[in-house]
């Protein structure tokens, strides 16, 4: 990679950043030091294929930094960059990821399309496990997401989900994904989670009368 100091202006959020589109980031815990010594660290960087301008792959909290105290004092000095050969889209996702994951896990639906990036891009199970340092049991269940109705992994990624109710969902058929999402819409209606909904999915399992709560030959059912 090459190093250079390079304008504010002439940088943008590229669309491989896992946060581009997505609203102004909280840089109040990084402003303080940005304010006192600058941008220390390098963004990563790619050309974009304007002449001079390059968009920013890792490092969208201290570009944001950066323009918030080029506000402040009417102008802003260039910042330090490492610029990435154009054209390898697998590296750019890659260093995004990673940039997010040593700061914060980000939810597992935006790790779920970076990675399906990356598979399309020739990437294996075992390539992105050993990039990200996790096995590759945690990279299957990342990209059995993609098994889901696009409704219930926005809804997993507002948390409206939880993370064992999405795992038997992965397992669900479309037909008992659209029975479930059917159910959650109907408010007479009870939508299983858990470990109930594994039991809705599978076909349940058998109690035994022994350890019934009321008198069998009075019930009804």
């Amino acid at each position: 990679m090459q190093l250079a100091h390079i304008p504010l202006d002439h940088l943008n959020i590229s669309a491989l950043n896992m946060r581009h589109g997505k609203r102004a980031p909280d840089i109040s815990d990084i402003l303080p030091s940005v304010r006192a010594r600058g941008v220390l660290v390098p963004l990563l960087v790619r050309p974009n294929g304007q002449p001079e301008t390059f968009e920013i792959v890792a490092g969208r909290r201290r570009y944001f930094a950066a323009k918030s105290l080029a506000d402040e004092r009417g102008e802003g000095d260039p910042l330090p960059c490492a610029i990435m050969e154009d054209g390898d889209d697998a590296d750019a996702l890659e260093a995004s990821l990673i940039e997010n994951l040593a700061r914060l896990d980000p939810d597992e639906v935006s790790q779920w399309e970076t990675f399906s990036r990356l598979v399309r891009q020739g990437r294996t199970v075992p390539d992105i496990a050993a990039t990200f340092g996790i096995t590759d049991l945690k990279v299957k269940r990342i990209l059995a997401l993609g098994d889901l109705l696009p409704k219930i992994r926005e809804a997993y990624r507002r948390e409206e989900i939880d993370a064992e109710t999405v795992r038997h969902l992965t397992m669900a058929s479309k037909a008992q994904q659209k029975d479930w999402l059917a159910l959650c819409a109907d408010p007479d209606q009870y939508a299983p989670r858990g470990f109930q909904l594994k039991q809705w999915l599978f076909g349940g399992q058998s109690i035994s009368t022994k350890v019934a709560l009321f008198a069998i030959d009075e019930y009804p059912a």
